[in-house]
């Protein structure tokens, strides 16, 4: 089966503005206290729950994959590209990275205890994004955590030419509205646990949104 267009596009964008990005991004310790309070309880969650590893899936450079395991979770870190993963390792030898798709993890049915997906689902088109949350909901165990972070909007896509420093990048982000993502992961068997809104600062004109959901034994997928 081919690959969808909009993942190739991801890949090469990432992979160009990789030294870039790993120089620009905030790391954990530059977020503002609610988002590090939101990392804090969800890797003690995870760890206390003894289900299984988390996922850190779209890790980049692995700045937030190295927070969580200080905090004690099993964590391992996946992302798209290739450069990514090179400069995870580099900077994080003794934590665990792979490059893969979180459409398609190419692992077992009910292995992971929590997947963090932080900032890093916005460039999957609407319609892609139920391929996407099942592959979350098959991954996790039952009662396994997600923790989706990111930015939200009303429908809004944008479509850079540039970024990082002035890299050429071809992907699309979609800001979608908190309600959509919410009924996206009910319909995928991921209950809807908590929801966290941090309305537009001045500087970036952003809502930031935080949801939690949690795979039940006894919810199946639409």
């Amino acid at each position: 089966m081919s690959e969808p267009s909009y993942l190739a596009a991801v890949r090469e964008s990432y992979d160009t503005v990789a030294d870039a990005y790993a120089e620009q991004v905030p790391r954990p310790a530059d977020l503002d206290p609610l988002a590090r309070a939101l990392l804090g309880m969800f890797a003690e969650t995870v760890r206390e729950a003894g289900l299984g590893p988390l996922a850190d899936l779209g890790c980049g450079p692995g700045y937030v994959t190295a927070h969580l395991a200080g905090l004690g979770a099993p964590v391992f870190g996946v992302d798209l590209s290739p450069r990514m993963v090179e400069l995870a390792r580099r900077a994080h030898p003794d934590l665990a990275f792979a490059v893969g798709s979180m459409t398609a993890l190419g692992i077992g049915t009910g292995i992971l205890g929590g997947i963090l997906a932080h900032y890093s689902t916005h460039h999957t088109p609407p319609r892609e994004l139920p391929v996407l949350y099942a592959e979350f909901h098959r991954t996790l165990a039952p009662g396994g955590l997600l923790m989706l972070a990111g930015h939200a909007g009303t429908g809004e896509r944008t479509r850079p030419t540039r970024a990082y420093g002035g890299r050429p990048v071809s992907y699309e982000s979609h800001l979608l509205p908190v309600e959509k993502l919410a009924e996206l992961l009910e319909r995928a068997g991921l209950v809807v646990t908590a929801r966290v809104v941090q309305e537009p600062e001045k500087r970036s004109g952003r809502t930031f949104v935080t949801l939690l959901a949690r795979k039940l034994a006894n919810v199946q997928a639409e």
